[in-house]
């Protein structure tokens, strides 16, 4: 009778466990599962923090709101805020946006916005407002990463002086060898030659660029990036490393997968932290 009521407990217990359908599951870099508190801890340490997202999924955009308002209550004013949807040729009209100096309906008019803005940035935008935080458009305006896809790296040798001001100093390192830029250059069927991946390293290279310039000791500066762009401690992070080895920065990766209770071994290692949620979660575009 005692067996009987154990298997029954072991049957209840299960189907409760099957109908628990959680959002999300946050891993550390080895594959174990954590939780957000291990997050936080280990992000307020970091000099850097690297979150990298996937653009239209809202558990990422939900975590990164929440991220910043529990580094804003730690930090105070000793935290920056900076992100790849916003081009460096827009900073001026950010900052006087930030400043209260023009309306919401000029910021939008005037700035290269992402279709998501409204529900994924534009809280990020007003926290910094709000908090009184510098807000920094780290990326490479568009048409210079394009002006590398179809003419090559040389072609920026050319481009206006001023323009220059928006981008990462020339030369650029490069290392086609990095394992997300093999990545790149092998999905494309070697189309478009290291162009390619040079387009998106001349990103990942300006937006290191432009943290680094806005960065100082006694600060922490916490960036939003698609998580290829931070993947395997490279792209942005790489960059980083490039001008300050001895720079303390934080990774958070993002996937996705069928069933989120493991985490799928080629992913481990995406990040210090990485988030999964499910291929079936609600997109945000």
């Amino acid at each position: 009778m005692k067996k009987i009521l154990f298997m029954w407990m072991l049957l209840f217990v299960f189907s409760a466990y099957k109908e628990v359908k959680p959002a999300y599951k946050i891993y550390d870099i080895q594959g174990k599962e954590s939780d957000y508190s291990q997050l936080l801890k280990k992000a307020k340490e970091a000099d850097i923090i690297l979150f990298g997202e996937l653009h239209d999924n809202p558990i990422c955009h939900w975590l990164q709101l929440e991220l910043t308002k529990d580094l804003i209550e730690i930090k105070k004013n000793n935290l920056i805020l900076g992100a790849e949807m916003f081009e460096a040729d827009d900073q001026i009209a950010l900052n006087e946006y930030l400043q209260g100096k023009i309306s919401d309906k000029t910021f939008k008019d005037e700035v290269k916005l992402w279709s998501n803005y409204k529900t994924d940035y534009k809280p990020l935008i007003e926290a910094a407002k709000n908090n009184h935080l510098n807000f920094i458009a780290t990326n490479i305006p568009r048409r210079y990463a394009n002006m590398v896809y179809s003419k090559g790296i040389e072609k920026l040798d050319s481009i206006d002086t001023e323009a220059k001001k928006w981008i990462s100093p020339l030369p650029m390192k490069y290392d086609g060898n990095l394992k997300t830029y093999k990545e790149i250059f092998e999905s494309a069927g070697g189309h478009g030659g290291e162009n390619l991946p040079k387009s998106q390293a001349i990103k990942d290279a300006t937006m290191a660029y432009f943290i680094l310039k806005n960065w100082s000791k006694t600060k922490t500066f916490i960036h939003y990036n698609g998580s290829y762009h931070s993947n395997y401690h490279e792209g942005i992070e790489w960059y980083l490393k490039q001008e300050k080895p001895d720079l303390k920065v934080f990774t958070i990766g993002s996937t996705e997968q069928p069933d989120i209770d493991t985490l799928a071994t080629e992913v481990m290692g995406l990040g210090d932290f990485i988030i999964c949620t499910p291929q079936s979660m609600t997109k945000t575009q």
